[in-house]
């Protein structure tokens, strides 16, 4: 699965998975169960969004979107049709990724800055029309009020549990398959037609390979992934609402973290949401109070020093540093 990476890489992806398996028996506040579970979560979030965004090369701060509006679909079957939201999240996916070939299809035909651009409005066009629809052929959306999950008590069928320990590891588990599914996805034919898409374009072109194609398949994968996990935030939470599963917010944490570990890597996103997510979370308990929105300004303080030291992400170095501890050839 990871062929390219050394014995001593492997060694400490192993490590880290059983400590990760392991960590509630050794962490038991609820408190940092919750954390650890928000930083897989931000985890699985950020290797979604960096399933299309770090292989195809196209900057999306638009996948929120995705996460809204699979979120509002998996409480609603379970709100109005009595749906297990296990099933609920596999249809929220699956109208996740149909809704993500409806914006992918004109919007990958731009480049730059412009495609960019027109995902935050697409996202923003969403979110501004849930938060000022109460009721649509039936269905009510309450605005910008939102939906609450109704309370049923411990239940594996509805999705709740009267701890967290669960939801953590329910959040490991989809993980494990976003990582699998990208390590796939970068051995298989679709991720060397993405990567010659993100490396030069025009030349894909010329060799046969459709890049708008190619993008839209691995849009909806993302797209699929990005949707379960907002699934899961919702019923994680027991409550949605467009500012906070469908907002600008969510879709640049899921960039920078991306970004800052190591955009089109398996295991980029990941190494840099274990960063940044305890960061942010200290920052916000511990001097929030003090300076309001000093998370924000760390999150641009690390971007800004990784984007002139480690334009590659962070990974990278790490991986050379792996490199010479193990005595192999540094890349």
């Amino acid at each position: 699965m990871f062929g390219s990476a050394t014995t001593l890489e492997r060694a400490l992806i192993l490590i880290v998975a059983a400590f990760l398996v392991f960590l509630p028996s050794i962490v038991r506040d609820p408190y940092h169960i919750h954390t650890a579970t928000m930083i897989v979560y931000f985890s699985f979030m950020a290797a979604s969004w960096n399933f299309v965004c770090g292989y195809v090369g196209q900057l999306s701060l638009g996948h929120s979107v995705f996460s809204g509006v699979a979120g509002y679909v998996t409480v609603l079957m379970f709100t109005q049709m009595g749906l297990s939201p296990w099933i609920g999240m596999l249809f929220g996916g699956f109208f996740a990724a149909v809704l993500s070939l409806a914006i992918g299809f004109p919007t990958f035909r731009l480049k730059g800055p412009y495609f960019t651009l027109t995902t935050i409005a697409f996202a923003e066009i969403m979110r501004i029309w849930f938060e000022n629809t109460d009721n649509f052929i039936g269905i009510p959306l309450k605005g910008s009020e939102g939906l609450v999950v109704p309370l049923v008590g411990d239940s594996f069928w509805a999705f709740q549990f009267n701890e967290k320990l669960p939801y953590y590891y329910i959040a490991l588990a989809l993980l494990a398959i976003i990582v699998i599914a990208t390590a796939i996805m970068e051995r298989s034919k679709l991720g060397y037609y993405l990567k010659a898409i993100r490396g030069d374009r025009d030349g894909a072109e010329a060799l046969g390979i459709n890049p708008t194609k190619y993008s839209l398949i691995a849009l909806s994968i993302s797209a699929f992934f990005t949707g379960i996990g907002g699934a899961f935030f919702a019923q994680f939470f027991r409550y949605i609402n467009p500012e906070r599963n469908m907002g600008i917010d969510l879709s640049i944490d899921m960039a920078i973290m991306s970004i800052i570990g190591g955009q089109g890597t398996v295991l980029g996103p990941i190494l840099g949401s274990f960063i940044l997510h305890p960061i942010a979370e200290v920052a916000r308990t511990s001097l929030g109070g003090s300076f309001l929105g000093l998370h924000l300004v760390i999150y641009g303080a690390v971007l800004a020093l990784t984007v002139l030291y480690f334009p590659q992400g962070i990974i990278v170095p790490l991986r050379k540093l792996l490199a010479r501890i193990s005595g192999g050839d540094v890349k």
